[in-house]
């Protein structure tokens, strides 16, 4: 996952500045960086997604031949019914 570094005695201190506690600004400095060990960074979603567009780009070619195949297919019935129906 991303690391978001941050200067956590600089914050620790202007917390303190402004009035918390000292266990108070410890407490509210381990909540913010272990929060951002949930977080991601554009990088780390294009390595993630990647391999999903590569699938999505072999769907839509495969599904450009089946719409072309399909279309032969349709094209042939309808040969063989306007000549079944000409005679």
């Amino acid at each position: 996952m991303a690391t978001i570094t941050f200067d956590s005695l600089k914050l620790s201190d202007k917390l303190k500045a402004s009035g918390f506690t000292a266990e108070q600004a410890e407490t509210v400095v381990r909540v913010i960086a272990e929060a951002q060990d949930d977080l991601v960074t554009n990088k780390d979603l294009d390595v993630a997604l990647s391999p999903l567009k590569l699938d999505l780009a072999v769907l839509k070619t495969e599904i450009t031949q089946i719409k072309w195949m399909l279309g032969l297919v349709i094209g042939g019935i309808i040969a063989v019914l306007a000549k079944l129906l000409s005679h």
